[in-house]
C-alpha cells in the first residue's frame, strides 16, 4: 500500500509540475522534460508512469478532473434540481475543476489523428461519470444513448467554453442549458413516437435485437456485449 501511495504522490508531483510549462509548450515531451526537473521525480520512475510523456499527462490532467467533478458533485444537495439541472450542474463543475489554457491545448492535442480516438474515449468516460454519479442505472441500449448524447453535448459545450469570453462564462452556461433543452426535446419525440399505433409491430425485428445489448461490466468489456 506504502508503494502504491509513494507511486499516485509521483504521478501527482510530475502533473502538477507539467501544469507550469503546457501553457506554453503543449502537452509534449518539452513540457514532459520539464516536468520531471521540476518534480524532482526519478526520470525512470516519472517515463514508467508516464510512457507517452506529454500524451499520457493530457490524459492523466483529464482524468483528474472527472475525479475532481465527481468529489464536487457528492457534495452537493441534487434533491431539489430537477434532472437535467442536475446534468447542467456536473456539467458546469467539470469546466470550473479545469484550466481553460490546458484544456485547449488538450484539445489541440486529441484533435490530431493519431490521439482522435483516445480523445473521444476520455469525452465518454466523461459522460460515463457524470451519469454514473447522477445514479444512472441503465444497463441495456439507453446506456450507450444516454452517454452518447451526453458526450456530443459535452464535446460542444467545451469547445463554446474555449472560444467563451463573457464575465464568469455566462455565455457557455446558457448554451450549455440550450443543449440540454435540445437532447430533452429528442427523447420526448422518441418516447412519443414508441407509443404510436404500429411501432412495436414495425420495430419487432429490430428491437429484439436491440434488446440483446447489455452494458459494459466494466472497461475491459468496452464497447459492451451481446446477451445470450
Amino acid at each position: 500500500m506504502d508503494s502504491e501511495n509513494s507511486m499516485e504522490r509521483a504521478k501527482a508531483s510530475v502533473l502538477q509540475a507539467a501544469t507550469m510549462h503546457v501553457a506554453f509548450d503543449g502537452w509534449s515531451e518539452a513540457s514532459f522534460q520539464a516536468a520531471i526537473r521540476d518534480s524532482g521525480v526519478n526520470p525512470g520512475l516519472a517515463r514508467a508512469l508516464f510512457p507517452r510523456g506529454g500524451v499520457d499527462l493530457a490524459v492523466a490532467y483529464h482524468q483528474q478532473g472527472d475525479r475532481a467533478m465527481r468529489a464536487a458533485l457528492a457534495e452537493r444537495d441534487l434533491a431539489a434540481l430537477r434532472f437535467r439541472d442536475r446534468v447542467a450542474l456536473a456539467i458546469r463543475l467539470r469546466l470550473e475543476a479545469a484550466d481553460k489554457e490546458l484544456v485547449r491545448r488538450g484539445s489541440a492535442l486529441f484533435a490530431l489523428p493519431p490521439h482522435a480516438i483516445e480523445g473521444a474515449g476520455l469525452i465518454w468516460a466523461t459522460a460515463d461519470a457524470i451519469w454514473t454519479a447522477l445514479g444512472d442505472t441503465a444497463r441495456d441500449l439507453n446506456w450507450y444513448s444516454k452517454r452518447a448524447s451526453l458526450s456530443a453535448v459535452y464535446g460542444a459545450t467545451v469547445l463554446f467554453w474555449l472560444g467563451d469570453t463573457s464575465k464568469d462564462n455566462a455565455a457557455t452556461w446558457a448554451f450549455l442549458d440550450r443543449r440540454i433543452e435540445n437532447v430533452m426535446q429528442f427523447e420526448k419525440l422518441k418516447a412519443g413516437a414508441q407509443k404510436a399505433p404500429g411501432f412495436q409491430a414495425l420495430m419487432k425485428g429490430p428491437l429484439k435485437i436491440l434488446e440483446r445489448i447489455s452494458a459494459p461490466k466494466g472497461a475491459a468489456d468496452l464497447p459492451g456485449k451481446m446477451k445470450g
